[in-house]
């Protein structure tokens, strides 16, 4: 179906974004891999038994490969970790590491070229695999640079040992040529130990001869400036993006947020995630501002990779001939609420806990998402208007709810949230939130839940002071939903409208991004 969606978010005005070239498109295709993991990540390996397990799932690879170029892809996107896997230590994923060169400093072809450097089998496959099936291949695996600690100007960002281990995406030419390198720049801590954040963010893109420029990105950095808004401020409409995303349920689930950030910053994101149940990762697809194709598994399905691929719209704006300063640009920039106030140093915070309370019918409350203390106020009418504010920062919602006859009693609340995040790392955010409470009280409310009953027809609205807002319409097990209405103006309102559900509502989302003040602790008066 094609959609005409009001304003892309990065405006400040209103104008209406028109459909895509329709003769100028190209096949793409993303695999969500079920990967086989070590199952003792922290003993170190020989390089041989290292690469009898990548082995394994380069064969899966190479099989999807296979299958994609069949179905015509051009492009083939491999999720992050999925040759490897996770959970290793610095010195145990050691058999792991090749040594990547910058394809911005030599030009080499693994697959034709294996004898210019040793230990590096994996890349040599890839190549191989890109140019036996004619295809771009994007892959995530470990790279190892070294850093002297002696003669690097950058020395004081040297490990201990010398050199540096990065996550790294890597992308082939369909004729085998390495044409990009990738070091993941915003390093989940918790979770990657065996990594280094690089001294600098990478800005990295490719250009192919089907559909122009893509730029390139690794799970975490979605949620961060650098280099995911850097990309797209130099205009960059084609964003690759391999993860092995956890699910977290109200706001950032994988595919909501997978296609609220391609419609929030106007681009067509190509998204490949692991699959493994027991870190609840799974949900990948291939989506533009006009479509999105995608799959969540449902719990309890077999767990098994999952290929898929669409044809989309080229949205390179010099590949298809257009200039890079159209009305699409950046009209104006809306400055920051001066509601904020530092309260000093940022500390990691536990999970906020509200205290047990009851609440009247009409009262706010307080309860956590994604740890962090949002007000919200319930709806307890058939349809209505509510409004609920965090600090000054206020959310309005005007609705009509349908409950299925024969249904389950469901609990519905509008939440507001601006301040700064810190559990993980400090995303300085202003949200707007209507979700369905996990159960009848209103501690649930903010929790994980992927079934609703309850269809809704209503419009969100909420007054920022970002013009990064990404929007999400979420219902029940996962299905997405696109906006019939989205609106900024010039002081900052954004509107979301919606009717006419094809499932009950689980989520429906403003998520803004106050990038600029990731580092500092904020609340709000």
């Amino acid at each position: 179906m094609f959609w005409v969606v009001v304003l892309s978010f990065f405006l400040m005005s209103v104008i209406v974004r028109t459909g895509p070239v329709m003769n100028s498109s190209y096949v793409a295709a993303v695999y969500e891999h079920n990967v086989i993991l070590n199952p003792d990540p922290h003993v170190p390996l020989s390089r041989t038994a290292a690469l009898q397990h990548m082995q394994k799932n380069l064969d899966i690879y190479e099989e999807q490969a296979a299958r994609a170029a069949q179905q015509g892809a051009q492009i083939l996107v491999f999720p992050e970790d999925g040759i490897h896997g996770f959970n290793f230590s610095r010195s145990s994923i050691s058999g792991y590491l090749e040594t990547i060169p910058d394809p911005q400093q030599e030009s080499w072809n693994p697959c034709t070229e294996p004898g210019r450097y040793n230990n590096t089998e994996v890349l040599q496959r890839l190549s191989c695999m890109a140019r036996r099936y004619n295809l771009y291949v994007v892959a995530n695996m470990p790279d190892l640079q070294p850093c002297p600690l002696k003669t690097d100007p950058s020395s004081s960002s040297c490990p201990p040992d010398g050199r540096w281990q990065f996550n790294t995406n890597v992308v082939f030419s369909s004729d085998g040529l390495l044409v990009a390198r990738y070091h993941k720049y915003n390093v989940f801590a918790k979770y990657e130990k065996a990594f280094d954040k690089p001294p600098q963010p990478e800005i990295i893109t490719f250009d192919t001869p089907f559909a122009g420029k893509f730029g390139l990105m690794i799970c975490f950095d979605m949620l961060f400036h650098d280099p995911t808004i850097i990309l797209v401020e130099k205009g960059v409409r084609q964003l690759i993006f391999p993860t092995a995303w956890m699910n977290t349920l109200p706001l950032l689930g994988s595919v909501q947020h997978q296609r609220a950030f391609s419609l929030g910053a106007n681009v067509t994101l190509l998204a490949a995630n692991l699959r493994n149940k027991r870190r609840d990762m799974r949900g990948s697809g291939i989506y533009t501002p006009f479509s999105a194709t995608y799959h969540y598994p449902k719990k309890g399905e077999p767990e098994e990779g999952r290929l898929l691929v669409a044809r989309v719209p080229v949205l390179d704006p010099l590949w298809v001939g257009r200039s890079g300063t159209t009305g699409e640009g950046v009209v104006s920039s809306q400055s920051t609420s001066s509601a904020l106030k530092d309260s000093g140093n940022c500390q990691q915070q536990s999970c906020f806990v509200p205290p047990p309370e009851t609440v009247p019918p009409s009262a706010t409350f307080l309860s956590p998402v994604l740890c962090n203390p949002f007000t919200f106020v319930l709806l307890n009418q058939t349809e209505g208007e509510v409004n609920v504010c965090n600090g000054t920062f206020c959310c309005h919602l005007q609705y009509r709810r349908f409950q299925q006859d024969g249904s389950s009693e469901e609990l519905y609340a509008l939440g507001a949230f601006a301040g700064t995040h810190t559990l993980d790392a400090h995303w300085a955010l202003q949200v707007c939130a209507l979700v369905r409470c996990a159960g009848l009280n209103t501690g649930s409310c903010g929790q994980g839940v992927e079934e609703a009953e309850s269809k809704m027809d209503f419009t969100l609205k909420g007054k920022f002071g970002t013009r990064y807002v990404y929007p999400s319409v979420l219902a029940s097990k996962l299905v997405l939903e696109q906006p019939e209405h989205l609106e900024t103006a010039a002081d900052g309102t954004v509107t979301m409208r919606h009717s006419n559900m094809t499932g009950g509502l689980l989520t429906a989302c403003l998520f803004g991004r106050m990038y600029h003040l990731d580092n500092e602790c904020t609340t709000w008066e």
